[in-house]
Parts: structure tokens; C-alpha cells; sequence
């Protein structure tokens, strides 16, 4: 069995595949060496959210947002720390809900801030509200 670990670049959507005991060393994508793991969220599109549902083997928390939402601003700062925390154990990502409307409707997202937990590109759990970093941390660590 292998101990490799298949992680999309947020860079470029390549798969790479990463030794299980190096992910906590800053590694770097193949095909054009940006970061894989930044520590920080990563804005995604319709076509990196679909790679890394599909690609990913770490669990992916999804925060479904929109620029006019003030909770959304407002959570904003403790997702990212949540990113950084979580780091290199969970992807974090941004999913701009005005911009990838189909992606809000397939998943109906019909209040946000809403934060969806995937793991093997399934729905785990889902809930709605801004929340403090601390919160988001325990409530992802709660359901993996």
C-alpha cells in the first residue's frame, strides 16, 4: 500500500503525488513549483473546484462566500487562520458564489457563509454561519 498522497496544485490543477511523511515540508508542485500546500485558502473556479473534488486526497473544507455578505467578510480573516492551523492536513478553499453560481446551485447553497467538508470528493457535513477560527477548526477535526 502506498503512502503517497495525491494533492491538486492551486496553481496550475496539476496532481501531484506527494510521500505521506514529506507534506508537512512545504512541497512544491511538479509542473510549475508553486507551493501545494500554501496554508492559506485558495480561491477556486469551477474548474479547480471540479480537479479537486475528483484529484484530492485530503479532506476539503469549501467556503461558499459572496463579496456582499458581511458575515462572509467578516469570517474571512478566521478561515484563514483555520487554513493555517489545518495545515498540511486539510485544503481549505474559497468558492465565490456570484462568480461559480452553478457550483452554489448543484450544492444548493441557498444561505452563506456556508462551509462544506468533502473528503474523496463526497459530502461529509455542511453548515451555515460565520464562525471564529477555533470554531471551524474543532467543527472540521469533529467530522474527520
Amino acid at each position: 500500500m502506498s503512502n503517497d498522497v495525491h494533492t491538486v496544485c492551486p496553481d496550475c490543477a496539476a496532481t501531484n503525488r506527494v510521500p505521506s511523511q514529506r507534506m508537512s515540508e512545504n512541497p512544491t508542485c511538479g509542473r510549475c513549483k508553486a507551493a501545494l500546500l500554501p496554508g492559506r485558502p485558495v480561491e477556486a473556479d469551477a474548474a479547480l473546484f471540479g480537479k479537486l473534488m475528483s484529484s484530492e486526497d485530503l479532506p476539503v473544507l469549501v467556503d461558499f462566500w459572496a463579496s456582499w455578505c458581511g458575515p462572509c467578510k467578516m469570517m474571512a480573516p478566521a478561515f484563514a487562520q483555520a487554513a493555517a492551523e489545518l495545515n498540511p492536513r486539510v485544503r481549505l478553499v474559497k468558492v465565490n458564489t456570484e462568480q461559480e453560481q452553478a457550483l452554489a446551485s448543484q450544492f444548493g447553497i441557498s444561505s452563506i457563509p456556508t462551509m462544506v467538508l468533502f473528503q474523496g470528493g463526497r459530502e461529509v457535513a455542511r453548515t451555515s454561519g460565520a464562525m471564529p477560527a477555533a470554531g471551524i477548526v474543532q467543527w472540521v477535526q469533529g467530522r474527520l
